[in-house]
């Protein structure tokens, strides 16, 4: 199926996506919240089975090292990282976490996660696994439930990461093939991680090393704006940067959306150059969006404008972009 055909599938009916290719930790024990609290920029403490969060792991320096979703339940904690950030939240739980106060296992390869995203998603997943519509709809960002298939548990996440409703099954890997042929059967239409990225960039929605690293502050890829930082928990690593930050100044870059209408697509790191001549910023994720045309997020100074018109720069190529608007994140 093309891309064109998928990203209609997700604007219009519902689109089915693995994401089994993120990597799960399961977290128990009584300590469990207190400990992985300790490790992010998030208050993973104030959590209630049926909630979770979305948090960053930050280096000494306060720059993010690995961003994670968090989800509690009555047996402790799950969490999920990105593939390019799961190698640094592993080292961070390993080096950090004692397993003999808060037992920890790497669930990646027992538990599934397919993604169901478009106006028709909710009533699919319910077909598919008996969840209640109306409770489905009634979750908050990243907010889940349980239901049983014959023994076996599955949590069904509502997703936070696109502008589009969606949700995630989390379920024993031998129940793959029965989930996802009861998705399709129920309407899904098959889809890739490239349709997943079109609709993440055109909701602004960072990705670990593409478009934030262990070079970027929380502040500077809105992580405010995506309510992955609290600012009353208790003490994580790096927190002195990120409150500094946020109580006596403000970033002077931060991530934003451009839209471009070019035959020449700006590769990753592509300089910005405004009409003057001066670099203010480099390009991260780019796509091309079936709805949109070239849209794409690049870190760029605080002082640009919304609105600005600037030139991308890269060896062999160039062309015009347009900041589309300022985030919440922009002011620190």
């Amino acid at each position: 199926m093309s891309e064109a055909s998928e990203y209609a599938a997700m604007r219009s009916g519902a689109l089915l996506i693995d994401r089994g290719d993120r990597v799960r930790i399961r977290f128990g024990g009584p300590r469990a919240s207190e400990l992985v609290t300790g490790l992010v920029t998030n208050d993973v403490s104030s959590l209630t089975p049926g909630q979770g969060q979305y948090a960053a792991a930050l280096t000494p320096k306060g720059k993010i090292a690995a961003d994670v979703r968090i989800f509690a339940d009555a047996e402790g904690l799950l969490t999920d990282a990105s593939p390019r950030a799961a190698a640094n939240w592993r080292d961070i739980v390993k080096k950090y976490v004692n397993p003999r106060v808060a037992p920890y296992r790497d669930v990646t390869a027992e538990l599934d996660d397919l993604a169901v995203i478009g106006p028709k998603a909710r009533r699919v997943v319910a077909a598919a696994t008996g969840a209640d519509e109306a409770a489905l709809a009634a979750l908050e960002p990243y907010g889940h439930l349980q239901v049983m298939h014959d023994d076996a548990r599955i949590m069904i996440a509502r997703n936070a990461e696109l502008d589009i409703e969606g949700y995630e099954i989390f379920a024993p890997s031998a129940l793959d093939l029965v989930m996802r042929d009861r998705l399709l059967a129920g309407g899904a239409i098959p889809g890739s991680a490239r349709a997943w990225d079109i609709a993440r960039i055109e909701a602004g929605r960072p990705e670990w090393g593409i478009d934030m690293n262990d070079a970027t502050i929380p502040q500077e890829a809105n992580f405010d704006e995506l309510g992955a930082i609290s600012y009353t928990k208790g003490c994580y690593t790096g927190q002195e940067t990120v409150a500094r930050v946020h109580f006596r100044g403000h970033v002077n870059r931060f991530l934003r959306r451009l839209h471009f209408v070019s035959a020449a697509i700006p590769p990753t790191n592509a300089e910005l150059v405004d009409d003057a001549g001066n670099i203010v910023g480099d390009v991260r994720s780019v796509a091309i969006s079936p709805r949109h045309g070239g849209v794409a997020l690049a870190m760029v100074r605080r002082e640009v404008a919304p609105g600005t018109t600037l030139h991308a720069r890269w060896d062999g190529g160039e062309c015009t972009m347009q900041i589309t608007g300022q985030e919440k994140g922009a002011t620190g």
